[in-house]
C-alpha cells in the first residue's frame, strides 16, 4: 500500500472522539515551583478533535460536524460573548482536584505564592487563581459542546445512572515529539481535565441557550415549570498520563531534598529525621497530592506532604486526588473504568482545561531545554476491544477508504463506472504476549537480580511482522514488592496503534 494513500487514515474505526494537541515549548523555563516559577511560553498549541455519526462536536453549539479544529488563532472567535482562553503570556504551573466552582461555572486552580527552602523539603505557600469572572494566564480552556444521538429519550433530570459510559481510548498518549528532548518531566507533568457544565435536549436549536449553559442551572424553574437545562458541575475528570514514567533528573532531585517528615512545626530541624522519604521508582504509580485550598503565611505544608513521600498526613491544604491514569487507560475487558458519561439524545458543554500540575512529582527545577510536546486522546464507547473477545477478522480495510480523484477533483471509476475507492489501513498491528500475561514472582535472595522479560511478537495484516519495532516501557525492581506493568506499543506504516501489556506482580518470598 502506498504511503500517499495512508495518509488520508483517520481512525474513526472505535473513536467517539479524538483530540491530537500538539504543543511547542521554547525557551529556558522551570515546569515545578520548587525555586523558579517562569513562564512556558508557547508558540503553537492546536487541539483537533474527531467524531462519529453518532456523536457529533461543536465549538460554538450550532454548528455540529464529526471534526473540528480549535487553537491560539481561532479559540477567541468560536461563538460570540465565549469564554475560551489560551494561555495568556504562557503555561504556568497550577495544581487542581478538580472542583468545579457552581457560580462561575470554571475549575478551582491554586498557583505558587512563594516557596522557601525547610530542613527537608520546601515550605509552599499557594493563592487561588481568581477565575471568578474570567480566566487567567497560565493555563489553556474552552468549550466544547458534544451531541450524543444514542436514544430518542432525553431524561431532563440529572442521574448519572441514566448516562452512557465513555472510555478512554488505549492509544491516548503524551508524548515529546521528535522535535523535542524527552527525559525531563513535562510529558509527565500535563493534566487535562473534563468539566461537564450542563446539557440541553439533543434537538435544541437555540445556540444562545446551549452556548449559556451554567453550573447553577436547573433542570426546573419555581412552580415546576422546565427549563429545558440540566445544571451538571460534577467534579471534572482529570487524566494524567505517564502516570507510572519517571525521570532521572525529578527522581534525583526528590531524593536529595526530600526528609521524612514527623512534626507540625516545617521551619525547625526537629520536625524532620535523617531518613531518606519512601523511593520513587521508574515504573510504578505514585498519587499527587493536589493544592484543594488557599495555602496561607500561617500554614506548615511542604511540598513533599503525604503518606508515600515524607510520611505527613496533617496536611490539610492538599489532597491525594484520584486522576484517570493511563493504568485504569490499559485496563481490559470488564475491568476497564468508565471514563465519563452522556445523557442520550443530549447536547452537553463540556468545560476542557489544558494545565500543568505543579505538584506532581516529576517536576523539577532543571526540566528546561526547548520541547516539543504531542498529546492525543480520544473516548470510545466500546468497552471491549477485539483483544478482549479472542476477535481474529476480518480484514476492516478494503473498499473503506475515500474515491480516488484525479488531480482535478474528478471521482475515478472503473471500466463498468463504479467508483473506485482507496484501501485505507484502518487495522492496528496484533501484539502476542510471549510468556505469562500475569507473571508472579518473588524477592530474589541473591543480590543483583534483574527480572527479564519474555517480550512480544505482532503482526500487521498489511505491513507483515513488526516484532522488531516493538517498543517496551516498564521496569521492575525485585527487590520491593509490588505490582509492574511493561507496556509494549508498536505502530504500522499508517499509524495505527498495537498494544499489550504484561502485568508482574512481585511477593516477599514466604519463609
Amino acid at each position: 500500500m502506498k504511503k500517499t494513500k495512508k495518509a488520508y487514515a483517520s481512525r474513526l474505526r472505535n473513536l467517539v472522539i479524538i483530540f491530537a494537541l500538539t504543543a511547542v515549548i521554547i525557551g529556558v523555563s522551570t515546569y515545578a515551583w520548587f525555586v523558579g516559577m517562569r513562564t512556558v511560553s508557547v508558540s503553537s498549541f492546536d487541539v483537533d478533535i474527531a467524531g462519529t455519526e453518532s456523536l457529533l462536536l461543536s465549538l460554538d453549539g450550532s454548528t455540529f460536524s464529526e471534526t473540528v479544529t480549535i487553537n491560539g488563532s481561532n479559540y477567541s472567535t468560536a461563538y460570540t460573548g465565549n469564554k475560551n482562553w489560551w494561555a495568556g503570556t504562557g503555561l504556568i504551573p497550577m495544581s487542581s482536584v478538580g472542583v468545579i466552582n457552581a457560580d462561575s461555572s470554571r475549575l478551582e486552580l491554586y498557583e505558587k505564592a512563594s516557596l522557601t527552602p525547610s530542613p527537608g523539603g520546601y515550605r509552599l505557600l499557594a493563592s487561588k487563581v481568581d477565575n471568578s469572572t474570567s480566566e487567567q494566564n497560565g493555563y489553556v480552556a474552552f468549550d466544547l459542546f458534544v451531541k450524543n444521538f444514542t436514544g430518542e429519550d432525553y431524561i431532563e433530570t440529572l442521574n448519572q445512572a441514566d448516562e452512557e459510559a465513555i472510555y478512554l481510548t488505549v492509544d491516548s498518549e503524551v508524548k515529546v515529539s521528535n522535535a523535542g528532548v524527552a527525559n525531563t518531566g513535562i510529558e509527565n507533568s500535563v493534566r487535562v481535565a473534563f468539566a461537564e457544565i450542563g446539557r440541553v435536549i439533543a434537538s435544541e436549536e437555540d445556540a444562545t441557550k446551549i452556548q449559556g449553559i451554567k453550573c447553577s442551572d436547573v433542570a426546573t424553574l419555581p412552580e415546576g415549570t422546565p427549563s429545558g437545562i440540566t445544571g451538571i458541575c460534577r467534579a471534572a475528570q482529570v487524566w494524567e498520563p505517564n502516570d507510572t514514567s519517571h525521570v532521572v533528573g525529578a527522581i534525583s532531585w526528590y531524593e536529595t531534598s526530600c526528609l521524612n517528615r514527623t512534626g507540625a512545626d516545617i521551619t525547625t530541624d526537629a520536625s524532620y529525621t535523617t531518613n531518606e522519604c519512601g523511593l520513587v521508582i521508574d515504573g510504578l504509580a505514585y498519587p499527587t497530592y493536589a493544592i484543594k485550598a488557599l495555602i496561607p503565611s500561617k500554614s506548615n505544608v511542604d511540598v513533599y506532604d503525604g503518606a508515600v513521600y515524607n510520611g505527613y498526613t496533617s496536611a490539610t491544604y492538599l489532597q491525594s486526588i484520584s486522576y484517570f491514569t493511563d493504568t485504569m487507560k490499559f485496563l481490559t475487558s470488564t475491568e476497564r473504568p468508565t471514563f465519563i458519561t452522556l445523557a442520550p439524545n443530549s447536547i452537553t458543554k463540556i468545560r476542557v482545561y489544558i494545565y500543568i500540575e505543579g505538584q506532581d512529582i516529576d517536576n523539577y527545577d532543571f526540566s528546561s531545554i526547548g520541547h516539543q510536546i504531542s498529546v492525543a486522546f480520544g473516548f470510545t464507547k466500546q468497552r471491549f476491544t477485539e483483544d478482549d473477545i479472542n476477535y481474529t477478522g476480518p480484514d476492516v480495510n478494503k473498499g473503506k477508504g475515500p474515491y480516488l480523484r484525479d488531480e482535478n477533483g474528478v471521482i475515478q471509476t472503473d471500466g463498468e463506472g463504479n467508483p473506485i475507492t482507496i484501501d485505507i489501513d484502518y487495522t492496528a498491528p496484533r501484539i502476542t504476549l510471549l510468556g505469562n500475561a500475569i507473571d508472579n514472582v518473588t524477592v530474589p535472595t541473591e543480590p543483583d537480580v534483574t527480572y527479564t522479560d519474555a517480550g512480544a511478537t505482532a503482526i500487521d495484516n498489511v505491513d507483515g511482522t513488526l516484532t522488531d519495532d516493538i517498543e517496551a516501557i516498564g521496569t521492575v525492581d525485585l527487590y520491593v514488592p509490588g505490582t509492574y506493568k511493561i507496556t509494549y506499543k508498536v505502530r504500522d506504516a499508517a499509524g495505527n496503534l498495537g498494544i499489550k501489556t504484561r502485568s508482574i506482580v512481585v511477593t516477599e518470598s514466604t519463609p
